[in-house]
Order: structure tokens, then sequence, then C-alpha cells
């Protein structure tokens, strides 16, 4: 029998109950165990805890505090944020699938693939099913050694997420080497190689750019808009705007914060830019939808294109629109004209009452009522119990449980009291 309108509802309903309660914080996860400390305050330092939570199906292999610190001492931020991106796997795998690879191994890609930086393999984790019971990790690139293992299950939230403890680091080919400062940066040239030769110009000859250097080392992400942007028939005339109104402009393409793709994901309130001031907001607000992260100005919005730099504490993007602030190009509603004299028309008389004791007219025929309406611990060979992680207090979900479920219900009982 077709399923009712009210059946499809239902179960919509319960779906969206569903992929609410199973959202995902790997902060509040690793809180948990003092032993991975370190790792996890590194996660939230280099945004890379964003990131995690704002994929829907992820692993992230874990490190005690004792086999990072081996690595985490000796390099900056820039080069621990590579390092922790490639321990993040852009799939699900529980000690169970570990044991169920096809040929006994596989490659699985990782967040340091999505940064456009890793080439090759560089970006993959070759993961390999070893006798007597072992897992072993490493990098994929060629002729790399498989030198981290398995070593224990530390939450699943299936087919979410789930968390592995490893034995060591996974080392890919100069991913410890350390990228130039931001200060030495070539920011021009960087613009122009990515097709945005008149924003680049634009900053320049306005002194915006001295700005941009000024903010970088504390945090910069700059939204570059394309040359094609500035082609588009509803970016104003900028000879038309005073020197002033340009610097803000341009100032608004830029926030003084490190913004990874991942923190933009997970962004609902709106930021501030370098042109907010006190005359103005200037702000900027963002919508997500799958991959695609759109910036909201209030007047226009624009698509990010492309995430030319990630390199901690600097972010650009490219853009596909100029963004123009409100605060700049709102245009306020024209008043509605003075009637003319002339136009005067005196009101109609009203409509005579009835002669008494005339009949009334009869009414319209009424209308007819309407209807009344537990995980795996420290052996590689066992499998994760998926029902005692899942029901952990409150562990890794995004909003408080109990006010989810509590709606939830409600509008569950609202839907079938339908029926």
């Amino acid at each position: 029998m077709p399923l009712s309108v009210h059946h499809l509802l239902l179960l919509l309903l319960l779906s969206v109950v569903v992929a609410t309660v199973s959202a995902h914080n790997i902060t509040d996860i690793l809180s948990s165990n003092p032993d991975y400390s370190q790792y996890n305050s590194y996660l939230t330092q280099t945004k890379l805890a964003d990131d995690i939570n704002s994929h829907q199906t992820i692993t992230v292999l874990v490190l005690t505090n004792a086999a990072f610190s081996t690595v985490a001492a000796h390099h900056p931020l820039s080069v621990i944020k590579k390092l922790l991106s490639l321990h993040v796997l852009l799939d699900y795998f529980d000690a169970t699938k570990l044991h169920q690879i096809s040929d006994g191994t596989t490659l699985s890609t990782t967040l340091f693939q999505t940064t456009g930086t890793a080439e090759g393999n560089l970006g993959s984790v070759n993961i390999t099913d070893l006798k007597g019971g072992k897992v072993a990790f490493g990098s994929a690139a060629e002729n790399s050694k498989l030198d981290s293992t398995y070593t224990k299950s530390v939450k699943q939230i299936p087919y979410n997420i789930s968390v592995l403890e490893i034995s060591a680091p996974i080392i890919a080919p100069g991913i410890l080497t350390a990228p130039p400062p931001s200060s030495d940066l070539n920011l021009t040239a960087l613009l122009e190689n990515h097709g945005c030769k008149t924003f680049s110009s634009l900053i320049v000859t306005t002194g915006v750019i001295k700005t941009f250097q000024s903010t970088v080392d504390k945090g910069l992400t700059i939204f570059a808009p394309s040359d094609e942007a500035f082609k588009s028939k509803d970016v104003p005339d900028l000879k038309k705007l005073t020197s002033a109104e340009v610097v803000s402009l341009l100032q608004y393409h830029a926030t003084a914060t490190y913004l990874p793709v991942g923190s933009l994901k997970t962004s609902h309130d709106s930021f501030s830019t370098l042109a907010t001031n006190g005359a103005g907001k200037f702000d900027l607000t963002v919508s997500v939808a799958g991959d695609s992260v759109t910036l909201h100005t209030g007047v226009d919005s624009s698509r990010i294109a492309n995430n030319v730099l990630d390199s901690t504490p600097l972010t650009v993007y490219t853009i596909d629109s100029v963004l123009l602030p409100k605060e700049l190009f709102a245009t306020s509603p024209s008043p509605a004209p003075a009637p003319s004299p002339e136009a005067d028309v005196p009101s109609p008389a009203p409509a005579s009452a009835p002669a008494p004791g005339a009949e009334a007219p009869s009414p319209d025929i009424a209308s007819p009522p309407a209807p009344t309406g537990k995980a795996p611990e420290d052996s590689p060979s066992e499998a994760p119990s998926h029902a005692a992680d899942s029901t952990e207090k409150g562990a890794g979900v995004h909003v408080k449980g109990s006010a989810v479920i509590t709606v939830s219900v409600s509008l569950v009982a609202f839907v079938i009291s339908l029926f």
C-alpha cells in the first residue's frame, strides 16, 4: 500500500531527529581522557576541530600526549596543523572494518589532501591489515614505511565519527617542513597568480595592503574577488566613491581572524571585518549548503570559489562577487509622492440604508463544518561495541540532547495525531 502524506511526513521528521542527535564534537569526545589533552588542545588552536565537526562522516586517529609530544615540541603551529590533518580520514573506520579491508590494504583520503598543498598521494594514508591481528598505518607516498599501528578504539557514533588511538605519528615526506613566515609572503603575487589582479592592484594603490600586513601575524582571512567579479554590472563605479569609501570597501573583504573552511562552515553568528568601526558594523554572515560556502552582506552575496592559501594564521579565498556592505550601498526606500491638489476626488456618497421593514438579503448557504480533528579495548582483533559508545552521556553532541529529544518527541506526537 503506498505511503500516505502523513506517513511520509513522519518519516522525514524522524530522519531529521536522527541526523540532529548524531552530530559530533571532537573536543568534547577527547576532553574526557587526559591522555589526549595535548592533541585536543592543538585541534582547537589550529581550528581543525571545526573542520572535523563540519563533516558528517570522519575518522580521527589520535595520539597520546607521550606519542604526540615528540613531534609537537619541535615545530610551529602551521606544521602541526598539516601533521594533524593527515590523521583525519574522510571515511568511517572502526575496529571491525579495519579487519575487513579488501585485499588487506587500502588508501584513505585525509583532510590534508583537501588543503590543495598535498601532491600525489601525500594527502592519503595507507591502512594495512597485518598478520597476527595488527593493523598498520603510514603515508601513502611511495616507499613510505608503516610506522604506526592501531592501539584501541576510543569512541564511535556509527557511521558519523570514529576515534581510534594509534601508536605513533604518521609522517608523510616533507610534511614537517615549515612554510615561510607569513610576513615574508608576497601577497600581491599570490593574488595575481589566482586571477585577482584588480583586487591586488587596488589594495596596493590605496595602501590597504599595509593594513593586511600589520594584521596577518595575529590572524587574517582575505576574501579576494576575481577579476571577472569586478566586471559585473552590479559593481558600482569606484571612481564615484570617495577615497575613504574605497578603502572601506576593500577592508570589508578581510577579517582579523584566522578562519579556515571548517570554521566558516560552523560559524553561526555574523563576524566583523577590517572595515568595522564606530560608524558601522560592516559585518558578514555565512550560509552553507553541502560543501558550498556563501558570504552574505545584506546587499548581495558571494560564493567562496577556491581556498588559495591556508597557512596558520593566514587564509586567502577567492570569491565570485564583490562584497557590497550595506553601510555603503544599501538604498533607502523612496518616499511616497505627496498627493496633487488637482487630483483630489470627492469620496462617493455612502450607500443608502435599506428602508425600514425591508427583508434582509438571505445569507449564502453555509459551508459544511471542518472535520475535527561497548568499544574494543587494547586488542585490535576485537570488534567495537557501538551500543556502549553511542549511549555515553551527551558525548559528541553539539546541542543539548534533552532539548532535542523533548522537542522532537513533541513534534512526532503532533504528526501521529494527524492520522
